[in-house]
C-alpha cells in the first residue's frame, strides 16, 4: 500500500486491519527463537497497514477511530502476539488523549502533533513506569527553557520510537514541586536507550529504560504543568483513556490463551474435570470482558473526572484479576502439552502477568475506590 493511510482507502476498521495482519504477527511470534528481540519488524508494518494513525482525527489526515474501535484493534494484535499489542498500546493511548481533547475541548494547540502522526507516521513512546502522578526525573531552569536529567523505566517500544511524550519534576524555592509534560525527541544527542528489558513476560515490548541528559526543553515546548503527587484534569483524561486501552491487550491475550486450551483439550474425550475446567476458564473469560466493557463504558461519558477514574480503575482491577485466572485454567485444562514452548501457551501465561503491574495497583485502587465511598478526598491516592 502507498503512504496514503489504509483506513483513508478502505472501508475496513481499525479492528478489521488488526485482524488481516493477525496471523503474520502469529506467525513471528511463533517462529521467534529469541523472545527478548523487540518486535520492530511488526512495528514498521503497523506504520504501513495505517493503523498508527488510526485514532487521529479523519479531519487531521487520520482514520478516525474512537477509543472502542481501538480497544477492539489492540485486542485483536494481542491475540495474536501480546508484545505488539503492549508496545502498540504505549502510542495508541497518546494519540487518543489529544485526539479526544481536539474533538471536545477545541484544544488547537495538540494540531500540529497529531497532524505529524498522520502525516509522518511517527510512533509516540509512553513511560509509565516513571511518568505517573508524582513525576519523576529532574527540571532544571535555564535560558529560554528547562534542562532535563532523568532515567524513565518501562519505556515500551524504546527501539523505534520517534517522541518520548515524558515529563520531569521541577524544584523552585518557596514553591511545591511541579511537573512539567512535554515531549522528547528520540534523536536528541541527550538521549540514550538503555538494553535493560529482560522481563518474564511480554518480552519483545522493547521496553527499555530511556537515559535523558542534558536536553533542553524550549519553554514553549511545555504542555502541561501540574502539583506533584495530585490527580487534575489533565491526568483524569489521561486515565480515564489510556487504561480501558491497555487492558484490552490483556484481554486479547486472555482469549487466545482460552482458545489454544479449547483447541489442545479437544484433541482427547474430556472428562469431568476437563469440562470443569473449562467451565471456569469460560466464566472467568466472561468476567474479564464485563469488567472491560465496564471501563470502555466510563470512557464513553465524556467526562473526564475522579468517578470515571474510579470506574475505570475497577474495572482494571477486575480485568486483571479475572483474565489471569482465566490464563491460570487454560493451563491446567491444557495439561502437559501446554507446557511446551512449541503450543504458545506459556507464552500467553507469561504475558499475562504484566497486568499486575499497571497502576492503580490492587492496594491503591482500594484505597481510592474505598475512600470516595466514605466521601473522602482522593487527589493523592495513586
Amino acid at each position: 500500500m502507498s503512504t496514503t493511510s489504509a483506513l483513508k482507502t478502505a472501508t475496513r476498521s481499525a479492528a478489521e486491519i488488526a485482524r488481516g495482519l493477525g496471523p503474520i504477527l502469529a506467525e513471528r511470534a511463533n517462529a521467534s527463537t529469541d523472545e527478548d528481540r523487540y518486535v520492530a519488524d511488526n512495528m514498521a508494518l503497523l506504520k504501513t497497514s495505517g493503523l498508527v494513525e488510526a485514532g487521529v482525527p479523519r479531519e487531521l489526515g487520520g482514520g478516525g477511530a474512537d477509543v472502542d474501535e481501538l480497544a477492539a484493534m489492540l485486542r485483536m494484535l494481542a491475540y495474536h502476539c501480546g508484545s505488539t499489542g503492549l508496545a502498540f498500546a504505549m502510542h495508541t493511548h497518546q494519540v487518543a488523549v489529544p485526539a479526544w481533547r481536539w474533538k471536545h475541548q477545541k484544544a488547537a494547540a495538540v494540531e500540529p502533533l497529531l497532524k505529524r502522526i498522520a502525516g509522518e507516521r511517527i510512533l509516540l513512546l509512553s513511560s509509565g513506569g516513571s511518568d505517573w502522578i508524582a513525576g519523576s526525573g529532574k527540571a532544571e531552569k535555564v535560558e529560554g527553557g528547562y534542562r532535563i536529567a532523568a532515567r524513565k523505566i518501562f519505556t515500551s517500544g524504546a527501539p523505534t520510537g520517534d517522541v518520548l511524550m515524558t515529563g520531569a519534576v521541577l524544584e523552585t524555592d518557596g514553591e511545591p514541586p511541579a511537573v512539567l509534560h512535554f515531549g522528547i525527541p528520540m534523536t536528541s544527542p541527550h538521549v540514550k536507550v538503555l538494553d535493560t528489558w529482560r522481563a518474564l513476560g511480554m518480552r519483545g515490548t522493547g521496553s527499555h529504560d530511556v537515559q535523558i541528559d542534558g536536553h533542553v526543553v524550549p519553554e514553549a515546548a511545555v504542555a502541561m504543568r501540574r502539583p506533584a503527587g495530585e490527580w487534575n484534569a489533565g491526568f483524569h483524561l489521561i486515565g480515564t483513556i489510556a487504561f480501558p486501552l491497555i487492558y484490552a491487550v490483556y484481554l486479547g491475550v486472555a482469549e487466545s490463551a482460552r482458545d489454544i486450551a479449547i483447541g489442545l483439550a479437544q484433541r482427547k474425550t474430556p472428562d469431568p474435570h476437563a469440562i470443569g475446567l473449562t467451565g471456569r476458564m469460560e466464566t472467568e473469560l466472561t468476567a474479564a470482558r464485563l469488567a472491560h466493557e465496564f471501563m470502555l463504558a466510563a470512557v464513553r461519558l465524556d467526562t473526564p473526572s475522579a468517578e470515571t477514574i474510579n470506574s475505570v480503575m475497577i474495572g482494571r482491577q477486575l480485568v486483571a484479576r479475572h483474565a489471569i485466572a482465566a490464563v491460570e485454567h487454560a493451563m491446567e485444562l491444557a495439561g502437559g502439552a501446554g507446557f511446551y514452548r512449541s503450543a504458545g501457551l506459556e507464552r500467553r501465561f507469561r504475558d499475562i502477568q504484566a497486568a499486575r503491574y499497571h497502576p492503580l495497583r490492587s492496594g491503591a485502587q482500594a484505597e481510592y475506590t474505598g475512600s470516595m465511598a466514605l466521601g473522602l478526598p482522593v487527589d493523592r491516592i495513586f
